[in-house]
């Protein structure tokens, strides 16, 4: 499997407070970005895949849903995690 639990731990890690911070805005971002690029790279191969195509879709809808949370909660945390993951708007 691409995402295993110790993955998942190391994105929470890095990108939340803590290894068991699943919550906060920014390491579900970090978490939607790591399966939005695994998704892609499926897609790349896969071009009739319309299952997965919906999946990606959904995926980027509620990643960039958290984003404009996090512009509007706090707009400092949402440029650094930009730079972080190297997202562009």
């Amino acid at each position: 499997m691409y995402l295993d639990s110790e993955k998942k731990k190391e994105l929470f890690e890095k990108y939340g407070k803590s290894a068991n911070d699943t919550g906060s805005p920014e390491s579900q971002i970090a978490l939607f970005t790591y399966r939005i690029a695994h998704l892609t790279e499926h897609m790349k191969k896969n071009h009739k895949d319309y299952g997965t195509s919906r999946s990606l879709k959904m995926l980027v809808g509620k990643r960039r849903r958290l984003l404009d949370y996090l512009i509007k909660v706090d707009i400092e945390r949402y440029r650094s995690i930009i730079k972080e993951l190297g997202i562009r708007k």
